[in-house]
């Protein structure tokens, strides 16, 4: 089974997590690592308001939809939803792996080039921080 360590710094939620999901539903395991270092593009306020909304206004607190504030386990979910639900879903997002900071053995990790169009951006570390996670 092939191995594929993508370093997520400065790189775009979205752009990374379908990299990720199309790279796992191939069979290969995927390690992401500075996980807190990804950002979502568009307007600070907005994207906190979302995940806002999100955590506070959707759901019944027991049953869900759960927000996580560490930011491996965010990023994570990020993920899950580029999956599909069954069969092949969740086998696959077994096989990926998310990291705070760099391991030091996945010091050789690739980055996907790419860079915002936009100066207005937030990490997923500031959102997870201003939910109430620890830094």
């Amino acid at each position: 089974m092939e191995k594929i360590t993508i370093n997520a710094e400065g790189m775009v939620v979205g752009r990374l997590a379908t990299h990720a999901a199309k790279q796992a539903l191939l069979g290969k395991t995927v390690n992401i690592v500075n996980a807190e270092k990804a950002i979502f593009t568009g307007d600070p306020v907005k994207v906190k308001a979302r995940y806002l909304y999100l955590r506070n206004e959707t759901g019944q607190p027991m049953k869900g939809p759960f927000i996580y504030r560490k930011s491996d386990k965010f990023l994570r979910r990020v993920i899950k939803g580029m999956l599909p639900k069954y069969r092949r879903g969740p086998e696959a997002y077994k096989q990926i792996k998310c990291y705070i900071g760099q391991p030091e053995e996945f010091k050789e990790a690739i980055t996907l080039p790419q860079k915002p169009k936009t100066t207005k951006t937030i990490t997923v570390g500031e959102i997870c921080t201003w939910m109430g996670g620890k830094a």
